[in-house]
C-alpha cells in the first residue's frame, strides 16, 4: 500500500535525513530526499507528492513555509504533510497545523509513533479519493440530462456564455443550431412514450455522431428541442452541418421494439464573425436570434433549416 504514496522528504540536517530516509524505505515507502523548503518546492512542482514530510527549522524556506507553498500550489491532489519539529509549545504547534499541515512530530521522532502518524497518510488520502470521485458524479449528474445522457439546460445557461465570451477575446467565429423534432407529440401518441423517448435517444446519437467529439458540444433545450454549440464554426459551416444533419435524421429509421419509426426535424441556425459584432452581445441574444430562425424553419413547413447571420 505504502508503495502508491511516494513521500517528499524535507530535512537539513544530514545525518537525520539519512535516518529518516533509511526508516521509511524499510517501510516500503518510496522517498525522495532534499535538504532544505525551497529544494522540497521545486521538487514538488516537478513531480506530484501525495505525502511531505518536512523540518520545521530549515535554510532558505521553513517547513511551515513549504506547507503554505504547497497549498497555494492547487496540486492535482490533497497532500498529506506532516511537520518535524523540536518546538512543542500550543501555540507553535498551532501555527504549524494552521500553516497547512496536518499533523506534526516532536523531533526527535520516535520511529513507531512515525510509522504510525504516516500510516494514516493513505488512509486519509484514499478518503479524499473517495470522496471527490463522489462530488465529480454528483457534478455530472447535476449538468447531464438523464434521458439522453448530454448537457442539461442548466449547464448550457452556464456555458454559453462563456463560449460568446472566449469567441469575441479571442476574435473566432461561434455558431449555434436549435433543432426541433417535427410533429414529436404524434410518435408519442401513436408509438407510446417509451418508444418516444428511444426517438429522441437516437436523434441526440445522430447528433452526437454529426459533431466534432471535444469541440462542438449539445444541450437538451427543453423536451423536443436541442441547441448545438459550434465553437470556431462560421455561419456558412453551421448552416452546411445543419441540411446534412437534417438528412441523415430524416433518411433514419429507428426500430424500437420491431416498430420502425421515421421522423425528420427542423433547425435554426445563427453564427457571428467577431470582427463585425457588438462586444456586448449575450446568450440571450443568440438564443433569441436561433429561436426565431428555427420558428421560421417550422412555419415554412418544417424538415429545414433556416438560418441568420447576427452582425
Amino acid at each position: 500500500m505504502n508503495e502508491s504514496f511516494p513521500i517528499l522528504l524535507a530535512e537539513d540536517n544530514p545525518i537525520s535525513r539519512k535516518m529518516l530516509e533509511k526508516i521509511l524505505v524499510q517501510e516500503g515507502f518510496s522517498v525522495t530526499a532534499v535538504e532544505n523548503g525551497k529544494e522540497a518546492l521545486a521538487k514538488f512542482e516537478e513531480d506530484f507528492f501525495p505525502i511531505v514530510l518536512t523540518d520545521w527549522l530549515m535554510p532558505e524556506m521553513e517547513g511551515p513555509q513549504l506547507c503554505q507553498a504547497i497549498r497555494n500550489e492547487n496540486p492535482k491532489g490533497y497532500v498529506y504533510i506532516v511537520l518535524l519539529t523540536a518546538k512543542d509549545s500550543l501555540d507553535d504547534i498551532i501555527s504549524g497545523l494552521e500553516a497547512g499541515a496536518d499533523d506534526y512530530l516532536t523531533k526527535p521522532a520516535n520511529r513507531s509513533e512515525l510509522i504510525a502518524r504516516l500510516k494514516n497518510g493513505p488512509r486519509i488520502l484514499e478518503l479524499e479519493k473517495s470522496l471527490k470521485e463522489a462530488n465529480e458524479e454528483i457534478r455530472i449528474l447535476s449538468i447531464t440530462d438523464p434521458l439522453t445522457g448530454i448537457y442539461n439546460r442548466g449547464y448550457l445557461n452556464e456555458r454559453l456564455p462563456q463560449e460568446i465570451k472566449r469567441s469575441i477575446r479571442y476574435k473566432r467565429s461561434l455558431s449555434i443550431v436549435l433543432s426541433d423534432l417535427d410533429h414529436f407529440k404524434q410518435v408519442n401518441d401513436q408509438y407510446g412514450h417509451v418508444a418516444g423517448d428511444a426517438v429522441l435517444k437516437g436523434f441526440v446519437g445522430c447528433v452526437v455522431d454529426s459533431i466534432r467529439d471535444q469541440i462542438d458540444w449539445t444541450a437538451r433545450y427543453g423536451g423536443e428541442e436541442f441547441l448545438i454549440v459550434l465553437p470556431e464554426t462560421d455561419f456558412d459551416g453551421a448552416m452546411h452541418l445543419s441540411e446534412r444533419l437534417r438528412q441523415v435524421v430524416s433518411n433514419t429509421v429507428f426500430r424500437v421494439d420491431n416498430q420502425e419509426i421515421q421522423i425528420s426535424a427542423s433547425f435554426g441556425v445563427s453564427g457571428f464573425s467577431p470582427e463585425a459584432l457588438s462586444p456586448h452581445l449575450s446568450a440571450m441574444d443568440m438564443l433569441k436570434s436561433v429561436d426565431k430562425n428555427l420558428y421560421k424553419a417550422k412555419q415554412g413547413g418544417r424538415n429545414r433549416v433556416e438560418g441568420k447571420q447576427i452582425h
